[in-house]
């Protein structure tokens, strides 16, 4: 990320936690995304250097007018600063969406996303089908909420639908685990991701959760993927950060060495 994008995200993000938002907007805003990622001529003008900030404002009015007033702002501080290229442009507009959808549900975002992230990581055909650069994203769109139908809050059911209407060659894994981040982030959180043998009991969640807040000196929500080839211990996860204790990674270890 570019240092120009740095900035102008912070100052989107500002605007938006200045702003009452609902899941209205975060729909709204993720239509804006979709409509500037799917116009080359949009989002160079948008995201244009050389175009004056209110040439910009004039450009979201006219093309975003029917969106509530609360969403065209939005679009207009976006509009407004400059951006390091058009990607990350859409990315920061999406991105907007995303943290709208986490301020408007009090739900666990994070946590149902995830399971929609392991439910996709299980069924290679439907990520195989949800990544297609061909197919028609709105169809997407409808596959994912009649998948999540009853299985996963308003939210969640919107911020996944949305998302893989315009994959822009990204997997949808890797999507998903975007979203969890920004979601946490926008919550003050930050994600672990634990991959275990076998099933953590509730108390080794929260004394695991417990251990990495204090040493990360923040909030951490554990997120939890059970792999038996792992045979034992525990591997987690933040960020870039891997902290590998199983007991897999030390027989490969071992391997390595008798075999140098």
């Amino acid at each position: 990320m570019g240092s120009a994008t740095t900035q102008a995200l912070a100052t989107s993000v500002t605007a938006l936690a200045a702003t009452t938002v609902d899941l209205d907007t975060a729909r709204e805003l993720f239509a804006a995304a979709r409509a500037v990622a799917g116009s080359s001529a949009l989002s160079g003008a948008l995201a244009d250097p050389a175009a004056a900030p209110e040439a910009r404002a004039a450009l979201v009015a006219r093309v975003f007018g029917t969106l509530s007033p609360v969403t065209q702002s939005l679009l207009t501080t976006a509009a407004a600063q400059r951006w390091s290229s058009q990607d990350d442009l859409v990315d920061g507009i999406e991105e907007l969406a995303i943290r709208a959808a986490a301020s408007a549900d009090r739900d666990d975002l994070e946590g149902e996303l995830f399971r929609v992230s392991r439910i996709v990581a299980e069924n290679p055909e439907l990520e195989l089908a949800l990544g297609r650069r061909l197919g028609d994203g709105s169809a997407k769109g409808t596959l994912m909420e009649k998948l999540l139908g009853g299985r996963a809050g308003h939210a969640t059911t919107l911020v996944v639908a949305s998302l893989v209407q315009e994959p822009r060659g990204r997997r949808v894994r890797a999507i998903l685990a975007r979203a969890i981040r920004i979601v946490a982030a926008q919550r003050g959180r930050t994600v672990a991701t634990v991959t275990v043998a076998s099933p953590l009991t509730a108390a080794q969640t929260e004394r695991l959760a417990t251990a990495l807040s204090r040493s990360y000196g923040a909030e951490v929500t554990i997120s939890t993927v059970v792999d038996p080839s792992l045979v034992g211990g525990v591997r987690v996860q933040i960020a870039d950060d891997v902290i590998d204790g199983s007991i897999s990674s030390r027989l490969a270890d071992v391997r390595q060495q008798l075999a140098g």
